[in-house]
């Protein structure tokens, strides 16, 4: 079994767009490479789970988010950093469907075909809906990065560096 670390997309790993897909307005926020690089040192095993309803809503493809995501994945590679898998529900909110957050189908998939250990886990997310999808998945590591509060979550902190002081074993 492994522990791992779940990371939101937008204002997580990237600043956040609305509907971002294009390449060109794509910005990893700062400290990212940082951060996964020290949770990697430590031994766990990175994943993305996004709800991308911008495809729900036809603003853009699964071809373009593929694109998107295939060009991130090899610029965070370039700086030795490995996501082991990227999950993203593209429905709509008022689909109801079982993967978008703060449903837990995305790291639940992860946790069964990677045998993630989730009490050694950790999610990491700007919204409340990130926070509730990792404690519905039994990841009760929760860190909320925003200026605002969430009560939910076990951490608040304003930038993903802060992750490095909690997040130490």
């Amino acid at each position: 079994m492994h522990k791992a670390v779940f990371l939101d997309r937008d204002g997580i790993i990237n600043i956040d767009k609305t509907y971002l897909y294009k390449i060109k307005d794509f910005e990893f926020c700062d400290g990212v490479f940082e951060t996964l690089r020290h949770f990697q040192d430590m031994g766990y095993a990175l994943f993305i789970v996004t709800n991308q309803s911008g495809i729900g809503r036809g603003y853009y493809s699964e071809k373009d988010f593929e694109n998107l995501t295939t060009w991130m994945l090899k610029e965070l590679k370039k700086e030795s950093i490995e996501i082991k898998k990227v999950y993203h529900c593209p429905h709509v909110p008022k689909a109801n469907c079982d993967c978008r957050k703060p449903k837990p189908h995305m790291l639940n998939l992860a946790i069964k075909e990677f045998e993630i250990l989730p009490k050694k886990s950790w999610m990491i997310g700007d919204k409340p809906s990130d926070i509730f999808a990792g404690i519905n998945a039994g990841i009760s590591n929760t860190v909320f990065v925003n200026n605002s509060t969430c009560e939910d979550a076990k951490y608040n902190v304003k930038s993903i560096l802060d992750t490095i002081d909690i997040i130490k074993n």
